[in-house]
């Protein structure tokens, strides 16, 4: 538990300081705010033995750090040559992370992959937004799960 609080405290005060720039002035708020967020992640999503591996921590920051740029340039190339034939779609994909972060995580970074979005998450499936259906996103979001279950030691 002990552990928790200071992980996620210290997220939240990193997260505070990238918003305010730095400044030193900024800290009396921050540490309000930075204890209200950690006293709601604790309600929304209490602490569980997890273990995360240090390698696959390190491979799915790699890849999350180089399919956000790809994601990025492919959905800016989009909105600069908009095509009158996209073809928006909603996906759902069966989980087999375990409840709890690695779950949330895959819900938030499924965002990172070009022209998608996490929209629900219920039970054991993750429903999805896809920009263009034509677009690979359900191999992306089974590669993405995979690289998740890794760093968080799943057995798939």
């Amino acid at each position: 538990m002990m552990r928790a609080v200071l992980f996620r405290g210290a997220g939240f005060a990193f997260l505070w300081w990238v918003l305010a720039e730095g400044r030193p002035e900024a800290w009396g708020l921050a540490l309000v705010a930075a204890s209200a967020g950690l006293l709601f992640s604790f309600r929304l999503l209490p602490p569980r033995p997890e273990r995360i591996s240090f390698i696959g921590l390190l491979a799915f920051a790699a890849y999350f750090l180089r399919h956000s740029v790809k994601g990025g340039l492919q959905v800016a190339a989009m909105a600069l040559a908009p095509r009158p034939d996209l073809a928006p779609q909603l996906l759902e994909m069966p989980l087999v992370l375990p409840p709890g972060a690695p779950r949330v995580l895959m819900t938030a970074a499924i965002g990172l992959m070009p022209g998608t979005l996490g929209v629900c998450l219920e039970g054991d499936r993750l429903r999805f937004h896809v920009i263009d259906a034509r677009l690979p996103a359900a191999a992306g979001a089974e590669a993405l799960q995979a690289r998740i279950a890794r760093m968080f030691g799943v057995a798939r």
